[in-house]
């Protein structure tokens, strides 16, 4: 058992939380912007104390996670005035679960080791879902000894932890994960649009390509949503923009060519026109059926 901090209970840090309670039996002090949810975290659980500040959170534990929104939120809760940096023991290790830049991790990175303690950069994929049921594949950045140091209490919300790389090498991976599933939902958004236009079974069309090299898990876990365009769940269209802005500033820097996730990115502000911000981020058959629909009216 150690002790352990979470600050930042979104839809995904809450259940994460939650994970390195139960199943890691952990020592637990949360934070969270809005300190009410600190507190209904604490009385859900039935364990653990809610901290007012995340320097008070971080004070006196071997392990502070953190999973946040973007570039900005990370530096207010890490090395902003009450910042966890304030209070991270020499030592400790802190995970940071946000999906943000290289370049912050590799700040964030180099300000830790000036302090004495460990910094691993460990964006997470399989989205609320996965946060619910503690299966999330993590991959992460920074030096050996650090990642062999937190694996093992990162596993409590996960089913796959591996080490990419060198400080910031996580966040760069989770780029490469946005950039392939934006290209995926794209053409299976077109698949299933072509199919409904044919005529087609789509359940049957599904339980038949599945099962071949169309196969993916966006197929069979989108699929129905898709179909029967319920979008209201799921891994939102605007954090799905950030990601994506994220990976095209990145391919700005290291000469990398994306024009896929130029497009997609383009369509999914489409879908954001059309009130779908929150949706999930299969909608993008909403935006090809809308189209259809203003032809017909044209």
């Amino acid at each position: 058992m150690a002790k352990v901090a979470f600050i930042g209970l979104g839809v995904m840090g809450y259940p994460m939380a939650g994970h390195l309670l139960k199943k890691g039996g952990h020592e637990l002090t949360v934070y969270n912007r809005t300190f009410a949810k600190a507190e209904a975290w604490v009385k859900e659980y039935g364990a653990g104390k809610a901290a007012r500040t995340p320097a008070e959170a971080a004070k006196g534990q071997d392990y502070v996670f953190c999973c946040v929104g973007n570039d900005d939120d990370l530096r207010s809760v890490t090395i902003a005035k009450d910042g966890a940096f304030e209070a991270v023991e020499k030592g400790a290790v802190f995970i940071d679960n946000t999906t943000a830049s290289a370049d912050v991790a590799r700040e964030l990175y180099a300000t830790a080791k000036a302090k004495g303690f460990g910094f691993i950069d460990a964006p997470v994929s399989g989205g609320q879902a996965g946060a619910q049921n503690g299966v999330l594949t993590v991959m992460c950045g920074g030096e050996k000894a650090t990642f062999d140091k937190a694996q093992p209490v990162i596993s409590a919300y996960a089913r796959a932890v591996n080490l990419i790389g060198a400080p910031g090498s996580g966040q760069l991976c989770k780029m490469v994960n946005q950039i392939c599933i934006a290209g995926v939902v794209e053409g299976l958004a077109e698949g299933i649009h072509f199919a409904q236009k044919a005529g087609l079974d789509i359940p049957m069309v599904i339980d038949t390509i599945s099962k071949g090299a169309a196969g993916s898990w966006q197929m069979d876990n989108r699929w129905k949503a898709m179909n029967e365009g319920k979008y209201d769940f799921g891994f939102a269209v605007n954090w799905m923009r950030k990601d994506l802005d994220i990976a095209i500033a990145e391919a700005r820097k290291n000469g990398a060519h994306l024009p896929m996730s130029a497009l997609v990115d383009q369509f999914y502000s489409e879908v954001q026109r059309l009130g779908g911000g929150r949706w999930d981020t299969c909608s993008l058959l909403a935006r090809l059926n809308n189209q259809s629909a203003d032809g017909k009216k044209g």
